[in-house]
């Protein structure tokens, strides 16, 4: 999964940063003000895509003292960048240069070029669009839950280049739009009003990417149906009674922490018999659910009188 992730991203940033000259250049020879919002769309999607890689690479450094959970969270952070990046880059170069445009209109030129560079981003993005949606769709199926909720949780990186793909997509079924109708109507006013549409879709982006991706560097739990499935493999495991209560905490898409204060049988008292059943439910939830990469259990009976801070709980 890892390699494939790193095959998307490659892919988006190569087909964006080829984009974005062809853009550029139909652009100024042009004075589309679209196409240069388009340009300038791409050229935001290319440098995130180096923050992406970034996330990738740094989020698999193995765990060490300072960090004894690993580096899953930088996914997340470097994500978050490229969410900024959108905004900024994308969003505020083409609602600039909408405004100037519809205050100050210009004449379109080379009307077969707009078309042709338009036609092959559209390709190009489409292929790189259908490599991360064909990722995150088997990803979802392969952990069986909806495509919708399994894009919520998806890897950062593939996550973003799938939404970046989708609004460069439709922004650039807007720039033809409004270059079309500047064309027919004679009222150049419409190049700039598609500028700014495609602004407003990237704030959209933006805002949708950088929501989710501070809510997982807050702390996000598992889904509650995922919750419950893992808890009751967990009460269902011999010599425990039941789950006092349990907290799920996702380090990565694929690394999840899971802490569980659990009831103990009275038999289940020695430290022998305490080690061998952590071994049993690590191994019972791990073959349900391979993301959970630290399992803590927290037992309480009447037969232990003190707190077991024993480290072979850690899973």
């Amino acid at each position: 999964m890892a390699d494939e992730s790193d095959g998307t991203v490659l892919l988006a940033g190569a087909a964006n940063l080829a984009i974005a000259i062809a853009k550029l250049v139909a652009g100024l020879l042009s004075g589309s003000t679209a196409l240069l919002a388009e340009a300038a769309h791409s050229v935001a999607d290319t440098l995130n895509q180096a923050f992406l890689l970034t996330a990738l690479r740094r989020s698999r450094r193995p765990a060490d003292a300072r960090h004894p959970f690993g580096y899953g969270m930088e996914r997340y952070f470097w994500s978050l960048l490229a969410a900024v990046g959108i905004f900024v880059l994308g969003a505020g170069f083409s609602i600039a240069e909408g405004l100037r445009a519809v205050l100050d209109p210009e004449q379109i030129a080379a009307r077969s070029v707009i078309y042709l560079v338009l036609a092959l981003s559209f390709v190009f993005e489409g292929i790189s669009w259908l490599r991360a949606f064909t990722q995150v769709r088997r990803e979802a199926h392969e952990q069986g839950e909806s495509l919708l909720t399994h894009l919520r949780n998806a890897e950062p990186a593939v996550k973003t280049v799938a939404f970046e793909d989708s609004a460069a997509l439709i922004g650039i079924l807007i720039a033809a739009s409004g270059v079309t109708l500047a064309i027919l109507t004679g009222q150049e006013i419409w190049d700039g009003t598609a500028s700014i549409a495609i602004g407003l879709l990237l704030i959209a982006v933006a805002f949708t990417l950088g929501r989710d991706n501070k809510a997982m560097l807050i702390g996000q739990a598992l889904p509650h149906d995922t919750q419950r499935r893992i808890r009751e493999i967990i009460a269902g495991s011999p010599g425990i009674e039941g789950v006092v209560d349990m907290l799920t905490l996702r380090l990565a898409p694929d690394q999840v922490l899971v802490v569980a204060t659990v009831d103990l049988v009275d038999a289940q008292t020695t430290g022998a018999a305490v080690e061998e059943l952590a071994d049993k439910v690590d191994h019972e939830v791990r073959r349900h659910y391979p993301m959970v990469r630290h399992l803590y259990l927290d037992p309480t009976s009447a037969g232990l009188r003190e707190p077991t801070p024993d480290p072979s709980w850690r899973r």
